[in-house]
């Protein structure tokens, strides 16, 4: 499993070699920091967490800052969230990618949040055609009309009725991968995805493994004492 934290930007549209518009979406994804590994015994989970994003260090309490100790950006930067996924790749705290670990053609899932509505009536949150403009229905253009029979005396579980609206979880599956661009770390995606411009979003695969290139680390050179030079005076 592959994944990676990101931003929507805005949407956008690619022509493809044979001149088929395709409608995408622009996101900029990482890069993200390993911040914890977390383990079955201890933590009563088998996931990583991964931090995103960049916020000043004096915002943190001193929780925080103890998690997130060495993982800071620089001296005065550390991430700004942090989400738990699924742990099936050998990464350690500290690892850092990119974009760079998806390909092009990739199908992922991406969630997020849907824009938030507020209240909302019957007629905008679940499409009610509402009850007619004369004969007797002053008032009633958009009320929600009747609700069921009178025997229970109560309200049924599961009406569809006025409510809260949006600023839900939303996951869109299968999604395609159209362009990698690590210079700018964004992801061209097929599609629309959930949420308002500077929406955080969780984007996925099912299948493949993060790999992360490591610099070996070299052995220093030994140091070779130089003999010192004898003058001698004739």
């Amino acid at each position: 499993m592959k994944f990676i934290l990101g931003i929507k930007q805005h949407m956008s549209q690619v022509f493809r070699e044979d001149g088929i518009v395709v409608p995408v979406t622009i996101i900029t994804a990482g890069p993200c920091v390993v911040t914890q590994i977390k383990h079955k015994e201890k933590d009563n989970a088998e996931s990583v967490q991964i931090g995103f994003g960049k916020q000043k260090l004096f915002r943190l309490n001193k929780a925080a800052q103890g998690h997130l100790k060495n993982l800071a950006w620089d001296d005065k930067f550390s991430v700004r969230v942090m989400r738990d996924f699924k742990n099936d790749n050998e990464l350690q705290k500290g690892d850092v990618f990119t974009v760079e670990i998806f390909k092009v053609g990739e199908k992922v899932q991406v969630i997020g949040t849907s824009k938030g509505r507020g209240f909302q009536g019957v007629v905008k949150r679940h499409g009610f055609h509402g009850g007619p403009a004369s004969h007797g229905h002053k008032d009633n253009l958009r009320m929600p009309g009747s609700i069921g029979s009178t025997g229970p005396q109560r309200v049924l579980k599961g009406l569809r009725m006025a409510g809260h609206m949006g600023d839900a979880q939303i996951t869109v599956k299968n999604l395609e991968i159209v362009a990698i661009k690590p210079e700018t770390n964004e992801l061209v995606i097929k599609g629309a995805v959930p949420g308002a411009k500077n929406g955080l979003l969780l984007i996925s695969t099912l299948d493949g493994k993060i790999e992360i290139e490591k610099t070996p680390v070299s052995a220093p050179e030994p140091v070779v004492e130089a003999e010192a030079e004898v003058v001698t005076n004739n």
